[in-house]
């Protein structure tokens, strides 16, 4: 952000104005006329308050629209994945229609919230209005960083929260069910998504080589189309039953292609097929919701870990999580009562010491 060199002065025009001026870091100069001697030192005092408080910015600057800024943080955000740049794309489309005309200095807290409240209104997911309310907290966030907005008018105040909905986890028996109504060159799908915990688009790209049938382990190289996985956790090996791999390797074998999930014709399938697959069988499994998606598969493992006894970093290693604060996050309301266990433990101690007493006064 620039600064103001102390290179500032006030002089007095023939024509009787007071011309207050100063030299920013980049010796570039900006002045002001005024009526009265007094305003133009106001002035001058202000715009050196605003340096020390770092609220300075330079008034030139200052005009550029959101829409400007927009275009602009697009450019260096390009460097990015695809699908991410595209997904903050769509972001950006939203901002712009709400802020697009307004220069970046105009833009209030007061104006985020009623912009949130009006997503809201119109009945976005509350999920879907905290992740624009996010992307533009980063957009304006490095907007101050670069030097052209004082402050973010984004903050926790101004936040819808990201909403606390627990996922919705299938029954084993709703997941064979969804397996059995799936067209059976889709099945594999259901497999790689309820009992290894593959995201769709990393099931769509799995490719047969990724899967050591013999060792049984799933191995995750890229996701769909062919894209780098997400994170570099997304890449950990995923250790499977000897059932589930020969379960896999029969498909492979039936349906001869170079991916274990396939359309029926030994080509890939794409997300969107089967997660269509998956939006018309899911009706013909009693008790599922109407919102159940590919996702949710992994949901029903999570719950599957959690009540066979495995501990939250086994679990976090299975679902690939980068870390155990986000397992605890979305699946802690599935371990079994801590109050409980630990009343149990303390109990138990108490019961050794009840017995002992008894036997030495037998």
């Amino acid at each position: 952000m620039r600064t103001v060199r102390h290179v500032s002065s006030i002089h007095k025009r023939p024509d009787g104005q007071w011309r207050a001026r100063y030299r920013d870091d980049a010796d570039k100069e900006h002045a002001r006329h005024f009526a009265r001697k007094v305003d133009a030192q106001r002035w001058l005092d202000e715009t050196t308050a605003a340096v020390v408080t770092g609220a300075y910015v330079d008034p030139k600057t200052a005009k550029v629209t959101v829409e400007q800024w927009c275009g602009t943080w697009l450019q260096g955000y390009a460097t990015r994945r695809a699908s991410t740049v595209r997904q903050a794309e769509v972001h950006i489309a939203h901002i712009n229609r709400q802020f697009g005309e307004m220069p970046l200095s105009a833009v209030r807290p007061s104006h985020v919230r009623s912009w949130t409240a009006k997503l809201k209104a119109d009945e976005l997911a509350t999920s879907y209005i905290y992740a624009l309310h996010s992307r533009l907290s980063q957009v304006m966030g490095d907007a101050v960083h670069d030097g052209i907005m004082a402050r973010n008018p984004c903050s926790r105040r101004t936040s819808p929260g990201a909403g606390q909905q627990r996922p919705y986890v299938a029954t084993t028996a709703q997941v064979w069910a969804l397996s059995d109504a799936m067209p059976e060159h889709l099945r594999p799908a259901i497999l790689l998504g309820g009992f290894v915990g593959l995201r769709i688009a990393e099931a769509a790209a799995l490719r047969v080589t990724d899967v050591n049938f013999m060792r049984g382990i799933v191995s995750p190289a890229v996701q769909w189309p062919g894209e780098p996985l997400k994170t570099e956790t997304s890449r950990t090996p995923v250790p499977i039953p000897q059932e589930l791999a020969l379960e896999l390797s029969a498909a492979v074998a039936v349906w001869g292609g170079e991916t274990v999930v396939t359309d029926g014709t030994g080509r890939p399938a794409a997300p969107w097929l089967i997660e269509r697959a998956v939006r018309s069988a899911r009706v013909q499994v009693p008790g599922l919701p109407e919102g159940f998606r590919f996702h949710d598969l992994r949901h029903y493992l999570a719950s599957l870990l959690i009540g066979s006894g495995l501990d939250v970093k086994v679990v976090q290693s299975r679902l690939r999580h980068a870390s155990a604060g986000t397992t605890l996050d979305t699946y802690g309301h599935l371990w079994p009562d801590a109050d409980e266990s630990a009343r149990a433990a303390v109990g138990a101690v108490f019961t050794a010491r009840a017995d002992s007493l008894r036997t030495k006064r037998a």
